[in-house]
């Protein structure tokens, strides 16, 4: 009887895939499941082999070397270790929930002296601990930077830089040592579906979409949660389950928002923008100074005077024209920045218009400006 509504579940899933709605996510998509989360890793280590490019004097670097060689038996005086191709760096991981003792995980390597390149160096042996203070991986290898500095560089030299070398990543560099304890599974046998963009609309119809193949499981607790009660015939196999619900469709929703950046002059909107009527009127005017600098001679047969140097300055006023129109055709925010753009308005003054408008009460959604 199990198998048989396993069965009708799966049929009615693959009919349910083959309808898929214009503009639709999947689950798996817009959530993530509370508890199964990432959780951040750090170490301190040194990087060797910099070719002259490695930290000066610093009293860490000079100690972390020191303190390293006595781990292989050599002891030597502070005072006696060069660091120039060595350099002490922190070394970031990030490791997953269900990351298994032996998988491999990406680092990154920064320095945090004043090396000059990582290029062409090996991480030492670096243990990663979380925020518990545990050890949880161990990384090593060698760092690829992706860019380069050359030159002799200081004065009479030049130098050539790409990308930042002081920052690289070693891929699979280092191997999970500990699993982290992870459970998303409540106490009273439900999952808790967390929204990426948290709305009332996205969470109810996700819940509406679970309801429709296991009837009432689901239920919408607010805007970023969902909660999903797993059914009886599933205890025991979460992850078939999941597998199932993260695959079916919803048509998210989103709040009606107008993002400007007016240091690179990007304006980003949402589709829900709505405007209302409202009169514009744009214009620039465009003054310009110049300075010049002139010779004033005596003349030629002249016994005093003498040559003097100038300054004129010339000031130009140009007030472009301007238009007047009123807004009453343009109901969203794509028709109104096509209407602009037809009329040759640049995008720095559209960015003026658009917070002029908001000021008016013409567009209804939020205005966030960087």
């Amino acid at each position: 009887m199990k198998r048989t509504g396993q069965k009708i579940i799966t049929l009615l899933l693959s009919g349910l895939f083959m309808c898929t709605t214009l503009n639709a996510s999947r689950i798996k998509d817009l959530t993530a499941v509370q508890g199964g989360r990432d959780n951040q890793l750090v170490g301190y280590g040194l990087v060797a082999g910099l070719a002259g490019d490695g930290d000066s004097r610093l009293n860490y670097t000079i100690q972390s070397i020191a303190n390293s060689l006595k781990r292989f038996g050599i002891t030597v005086p502070a005072d006696k270790v060069k660091s120039d191709n060595m350099a002490a760096v922190i070394v970031t991981a990030d490791i997953g929930p269900f990351m298994r003792p032996g998988t491999r995980i990406d680092v990154t390597v920064s320095s945090m002296g004043d090396a000059e390149s990582l290029q062409g160096g090996v991480l030492l042996q670096t243990p990663l601990v979380g925020a518990d203070g545990r050890v949880y991986a161990v990384a090593q290898g060698p760092v690829a930077v992706g860019g380069f500095l050359g030159g002799a560089g200081g004065a009479g030299g030049a130098t050539v830089q790409k990308n930042h070398p002081t920052v690289g990543i070693i891929s699979g560099g280092a191997i999970v040592e500990r699993r982290v304890e992870t459970s998303i599974v409540r106490e009273d046998g439900s999952i808790d579906l967390l929204l990426h963009n948290p709305d009332y609309n996205t969470a109810v119809r996700m819940a509406q979409s679970i309801n429709s193949i296991f009837p009432s499981i689901a239920q919408a607790g607010d805007s970023a949660c969902v909660s999903v009660r797993v059914p009886d015939n599933f205890r025991g196999q979460e992850a078939n389950f999941m597998a199932l619900i993260g695959t079916l469709e919803v048509q998210p929703d989103s709040l009606a928002r107008i993002i400007i950046n007016e240091r690179t002059g990007t304006i980003v909107a949402t589709q829900p923008v709505r405007l209302s009527s409202v009169a514009v009127s744009t214009g620039s005017l465009v003054i310009t100074i110049s300075s010049s600098l002139g010779v004033s001679q005596p003349n030629m047969l002249s016994e005093t005077g003498e040559t003097v140097v100038v300054p004129s300055t010339e000031t130009n006023v140009e007030e472009k024209s301007g238009s007047f129109a009123v807004i009453e055709d343009y109901p969203t925010i794509e028709r109104l920045t096509q209407g602009l753009n037809a009329l040759g308005v640049s995008t720095r003054d559209m960015i003026s218009i658009l917070q002029s408008m908001k000021r008016a009460g013409a567009i209804q959604a939020e205005l966030i400006i960087n």
